[in-house]
């Protein structure tokens, strides 16, 4: 039985993650729960799974978790405070580490997985795009191992050989890759007029047409940031020298990325969309389990589109890979930076359009260091973030 500890288990990835545990007792022993807030959510899910933790980055929501459990003559130990999801992260009852925290706060629980040698399921892309090199150090010399859970990632890896290892330098040259091709599909506004872009809305930008995420990452999806932070993430993750990387819109969202070899074979991972499938594979990996996921009906597919990236409506992609290119401290400041605009437009603060060019100032506004530490890439993060608040009240509504 694998002995499960699920970070952000609140959010859309660790409900999915549950939803799929659920469908395989005996099979798998939730013995952790970690989310940030909310504690009635949470709640819920420790009545259901008995969890011998539950750990709450707020302190304040953690005793309300507490008081809730005691009233149900629940025996979960409720831990609080940031520190507490490292706690489980890295106990030695945990076998593998679902690793769903949005942002930058789910960073030093990760890093605690890792160098406690967990089996690391990655889904909080701001691991390998703050801490890169260090984060992969991490798993190294905790002698884990790393297995990637957004989906264009989980399809490269599916994509590569048997017996791959991510995390390696020229790991994708050994195996003999030409090119990773990861798809993107384009969000809500792929074929939105240029000059409707200022006016659209929170709710319009998250209203994906395929998928079902969070806002944050719903909003990463229409500017395609989030394609930006996956190449920097993909970029780690398989080896692959960044000249090899490509981003191809594909709006139907059933091929989920591809892998073309040097002999000219092209090997891609098709499905439904549906976070259900990556994180099965990756909770069983390399058995395969039911996932509760439709099967495809190709004959009612239709075309299978396939477009180049418009940097005109996507810049972001644009300074992701400039980002990556410059390397050190660089990606710590661009993810910073979006978080910050990300947020501000979610709260109304700022147009969809002023998104971009938030993150474009403060990458030159912001001096980049080698990454040498954590701790560099936390000050990065910091000074990024109050760059960034500078420029939302300038650029801003």
């Amino acid at each position: 039985m694998k002995r499960l500890a699920i970070l952000g288990s609140t959010g859309s990835i660790g409900e999915s993650t549950l939803d799929v545990v659920a469908r395989h007792p005996g099979r798998f022993e939730v013995v952790a729960l970690a989310a940030g807030r909310n504690h009635a959510r949470l709640a819920a899910q420790c009545e259901r799974f008995a969890p011998r933790y539950a750990a709450m980055a707020d302190e304040a929501a953690a005793e309300s978790l507490r008081a809730a459990l005691a009233a149900k003559g629940l025996a979960t130990e409720v831990l609080g405070g940031p520190a507490s999801l490292e706690r489980v992260a890295a106990a030695a009852e945990v076998d593998a580490v679902m690793a769903a925290i949005v942002g930058a706060a789910g960073l030093p629980a990760t890093l605690a997985a890792a160098r406690a040698g967990k089996q690391v399921l990655l889904a909080n892309k701001e691991a390998l795009v703050v801490s890169g090199s260090l984060f992969l150090a991490a798993v190294a010399e905790g002698g884990g191992a790393l297995l990637p859970i957004d989906s264009e990632h989980s399809a490269v890896f599916q994509s590569l050989p048997r017996g791959f290892t991510c995390g390696r330098a020229g790991e994708a040259g050994r195996a003999g890759v030409r090119r990773i091709l990861l798809t993107a599909s384009g969000g809500p506004f792929r074929d939105t007029p240029l000059a409707r872009l200022a006016a659209v809305t929170p709710d319009e930008a998250c209203a994906h047409p395929n998928w079902v995420m969070g806002r944050k990452i719903s909003v990463d999806s229409a500017t395609m940031m989030n394609k930006g932070l996956e190449v920097i993430e993909a970029f780690w993750l398989f080896g692959a020298p960044l000249e090899a990387i490509e981003v191809v819109v594909h709006p139907q969202s059933v091929i989920h990325s591809m892998v073309e070899y040097h002999d000219g074979s092209v090997i891609a991972q098709l499905g439904a969309p549906d976070m259900r499938t990556p994180i099965a594979c990756a909770l069983a990996w390399p058995e395969r389990i039911a996932a509760g996921v439709a099967p495809v009906d190709f004959t009612a597919l239709g075309a299978l589109e396939f477009r180049p990236v418009d940097e005109a409506r996507f810049p972001c992609v644009r300074l992701a890979f400039a980002a990556i290119r410059r390397g050190g401290t660089a990606p710590a400041i661009l993810n910073a930076a979006n978080e910050v605009a990300v947020a501000s437009f979610l709260a109304g603060r700022l147009a969809f359009t002023a998104i971009a060019p938030v993150i474009e100032n403060v990458l030159a506004a912001c001096a980049v260091q080698p990454l040498d530490s954590l701790a560099t890439a936390w000050r990065a993060d910091r000074e990024a973030r109050d760059a960034a608040a500078r420029e939302v009240a300038r650029l801003g509504r």
